[in-house]
């Protein structure tokens, strides 16, 4: 049976003293949030996640969700007392708006509280998820009569949300939707028209469930300039707030799909659904923006929780596992043959998922600060560096974390030899889980499309070249620090490659597009090398500060941090060259071949 420990003591690490929390107590929800109350909550939310969702993970892969012959669905065992202690324990409800029942803390610690619950159990975890994404639409997007009506049920966890967005003939390209809504007397719109794998969309967990969806209303211009965002509940709810009956919304299938069982993936029918605007006419994409963006950091922390969990039962096994003799000796000459984590390819294996676990873990909490920031500081020049820093990250957090995430829960099930193959240990429901990660909510090679063609020109390169000048000022502050060296050096010669990457676009990308679209996933995780590089050395200058002032007990646990550190330095970071040579080489030669020769 696989397990998960929630690394809690990693995360205040990040907060407390590489981050400085307590710089941004100024800020609302973090002067309600004090460091010792920030612990209390991290620490009683993994022992949630370990004890509650874990147990479920493996559980309700093998059971999966069922149809009904009435159209319901039924979820596996035990996820609805799960999500009943999920709601009781007030876990949706973290950052959430305190004028619709929210606590209003920092969205960072609901980031951080999603890692360890899509650790622990993914596909539960998406219930909730999807709520969330569509509570900051109607936040932002939505009336003052729209947010009293659904967001204290959402927000409490009563009535939980979904996106719909996706049709059988279209999915990047939104501007195909053929789902239909037509305008009534009272102001509102029947919705016509089908979705396809609409994550939890139709369950027994909740009371109601809220949709929101992409229609285009009769007449409306073609393309992407003529859709609208609507709310939609599956159920009537009347005036005083009780819920009804079915309002034309029904789950036609459930998607028969390669992992995540446990959560529902629906093909969702609505049949003259009534339906409400949400925002302008026509803005629907606007809209819905708000709630991919939100969705999108969320995929990528899966990306990172699955590669963590993967990461922690391997290290477990390789542990135990005996299999042959070290090359320098037996280390264990009490027993028949050592375990495997003497060998040398063993331990490079785990040193390369564990170095970019703990620096995909800082990046995410950098970037949620920022969001933290960018709506909650009254100082308008932070509010827009930050916002900067959120919209860059989000196709770089999104598409690096995901590969990665994906590419370390196989190496990880690679350790186990032939038992990793074997449902039982459950490493190959990590790989099967980490895959989804990678595709939806907008497919990465969409995710490197939109950093190459929209992030990095946007506001005249404000936001790309706002990273480098942060980057490029922390390496000057500390040129001069040798034992930094082993970090700084690295880390130079990355962002050398990240800014020459850059120019090379600049200079061919206009004359061909072809240029841009050749090199977008490269660059992609160029620059997601040079974050993550980026956060090492911050670590590793926080460490080497801890191990002067002399840290006691916590001294070998650093040491260990910085040995992980170094490695990703060492040997991960230089692929920065590789990806700059391919950018280079342009689209010449792949685009050069006649469809039919494919």
């Amino acid at each position: 049976m696989p397990s998960y420990s929630a690394p809690v003591d990693d995360v205040l690490f990040l907060l407390k003293d590489v981050f400085g929390y307590e710089r941004y107590s100024n800020l609302p929800g973090f002067s309600d949030a004090p460091l010792d109350l920030v612990e209390a909550i991290l620490r009683e939310g993994g022992k949630f996640t370990e004890e509650v969702l874990q147990p479920l993970n493996q559980t309700g892969d093998r059971e999966g969700c069922q149809r009904n012959d009435d159209g319901t669905v039924t979820t596996p065992k035990g996820f609805e007392e799960a999500y009943k202690a999920f709601c009781e324990s007030g876990w949706g409800t973290l950052s959430a708006d305190p004028d619709y029942g929210g606590q209003g803390l920092p969205h960072t610690l609901a980031t951080i509280f999603n890692e360890f619950a899509s650790s622990a159990n993914m596909a539960f975890a998406m219930y909730p998820g999807l709520t969330a994404g569509a509570i900051a639409a109607l936040t932002i997007h939505g009336t003052d009569e729209q947010k009293q009506k659904y967001l204290p049920n959402m927000i409490s966890g009563t009535w939980t949300g979904t996106m719909n967005l996706t049709e059988p003939h279209c999915g990047t390209d939104l501007g195909l939707i053929r789902t239909k809504a037509v305008p009534q007397p009272d102001g509102s719109h029947k919705i016509t028209g089908t979705k396809i794998f609409i994550s939890a969309g139709e369950h027994g967990m909740s009371d109601n469930i809220i949709h929101l969806v992409l229609a285009r209303i009769d007449g409306a211009p073609e393309g992407t300039k003529g859709i609208s965002l609507f709310v939609v509940p599956r159920n009537e709810i009347a005036e005083d707030g009780s819920v009804g009956s079915n309002n034309g919304v029904s789950c036609g299938s459930i998607e028969h799909k390669m992992g995540i069982h446990g959560n529902a993936t629906c093909v969702m029918n609505y049949d003259s659904a009534t339906g409400w605007l949400v925002g302008e006419e026509n803005k629907g994409l606007r809209a819905m923006f708000t709630m991919m963006n939100e969705a999108r950091l969320g995929v990528a922390v899966q990306g990172l929780s699955q590669s963590e969990v993967a990461y922690q039962n391997a290290a477990a096994y390789t542990k135990d596992r005996l299999q042959g003799r070290a090359l320098t000796g037996p280390k264990s000459p009490e027993q028949p043959a050592d375990p495997i984590i003497v060998h040398p390819d063993v331990r490079r294996t785990l040193m390369s998922i564990r170095s970019f676990n703990e620096a995909a873990r800082a990046l995410v909490i950098w970037t949620a600060l920022h969001g933290d920031v960018s709506h909650r500081s009254d100082d308008e020049k932070s509010r827009q560096f930050s916002d900067d820093m959120m919209g860059l990250m989000t196709p770089v957090l999104k598409g690096v974390l995901t590969d990665t995430g994906f590419a370390n829960a196989v190496n990880a099930q690679q350790l186990y030899g032939g038992h990793g193959y074997i449902g039982e240990w459950g490493m190959e429901q990590f790989v099967r889980d980490a895959r989804i990660a990678m595709i939806y909510e907008g497919a990465n090679g969409i995710q490197a499309l939109d950093l190459v063609g929209r992030k990095l020109p946007a506001n005249g390169g404000r936001a790309v070249m706002s990273f480098f000048n942060e980057v490029n000022t922390f390496l000057k502050e500390n040129k001069d620090d040798e034992a930094l060296g082993a970090f700084t050096g690295p880390l130079k010669k990355g962002m050398d490659d990240l800014q020459a990457a850059t120019m090379w676009f600049m200079n061919n990308a206009m004359k061909n597009p072809d240029n841009a679209g050749a090199g977008s996933v490269d660059y992609m995780h160029l620059f997601g090398l040079v974050a993550l590089g980026y956060m090492w050395t911050r670590m590793a200058k926080t460490i080497q500060e801890r191990l002067a002032e002399g840290t006691g007990d916590n001294t070998g646990w650093l040491e260990n941090k910085l040995s992980f550190g170094r490695f990703f330095m060492q040997r991960t970071l230089p692929e920065t060259a590789a990806h700059l040579a391919r950018i280079s080489s342009g689209s010449d030669v792949m685009m050069s071949l006649g469809a039919e020769a494919f």
